[in-house]
């Protein structure tokens, strides 16, 4: 009387994460998230969807606004580009036009200039050619004018050169093939990269040469 019910000691507990043999069960599937099916993943982007489809009929202009920021945030971008992106989400079209407007106004969004520094970005880390960038400019919504402008500060020389470091790049695994075989890929590496066939086998023929001579200096005068 007036004892106190005696508690299991813990070796008596009945232990739920064990099972019959007293060893930790694995219970199948536990912590996993279960799949969606598609129609519940159709449904979730219709929901989406028509979420944003609200948002900008509620206030177009903001939601335009925010895109374009968005957008602009870290790079630069062309006019086209940030087209595509109001299109995408429905922002009306003389919407869309009037803050593009305005915002090449302002000097937010500059063809121009974008031009100017994808050129000289691309053909400094790609070396790639006038050729190459032109298309990659007119991919982007850049007119031929502001394309042709951009594309005049890399000169014959830069692309000689940036051409002869591709190739010089490329040259260890070219070597011991036939140098036809090898003129051939570094020529069509070259073009690749936009380079005309006269520049490109006249820079690949004058490396081969020199790597030639090279190799037989190595030769003729081993290393002690």
């Amino acid at each position: 009387m007036g004892e106190t019910p005696s508690t299991p000691s813990p070796a008596t507990e009945p232990d739920e994460r064990s099972g019959p043999s007293g060893g930790r069960s694995r219970t199948k599937g536990r912590g996993r998230r279960r799949t969606r099916t598609r129609a519940e993943a159709e449904e979730a982007r219709a929901a989406t969807a028509a979420a944003r489809a609200a948002e900008v009929e509620a206030d177009p202009e903001g939601v335009a606004r925010t895109i374009l920021l968005d957008a602009l945030t870290g790079q630069a971008r062309t006019r086209r580009e940030l087209a595509d992106k109001l299109a995408k989400r429905e922002v009306p079209d003389d919407v869309a036009t009037e803050l593009l407007d305005r915002f090449t106004d302002v000097g937010l969004i500059d063809d121009a200039a974008f031009a100017s520094a994808w050129v000289e970005s691309r053909h400094r880390s790609r070396g790639l050619a006038p050729r190459a960038l032109a298309q990659e400019l007119r991919r982007k919504g850049v007119d031929d004018e502001e394309a042709k402008a951009a594309l005049e500060q890399i000169d014959e020389d830069d692309q000689r050169a940036a051409a002869r470091a591709l190739v010089d790049r490329k040259m260890r695994s070219v070597r011991g093939l036939d140098p036809q075989v090898a003129t051939r890929r570094l020529a069509g590496m070259l073009a690749r990269k936009g380079y005309g066939a006269g520049l490109a086998f006249s820079v690949v023929r004058e490396a081969l040469a020199e790597d030639e001579v090279d190799l037989t200096d190595l030769v003729d005068h081993p290393e002690d």
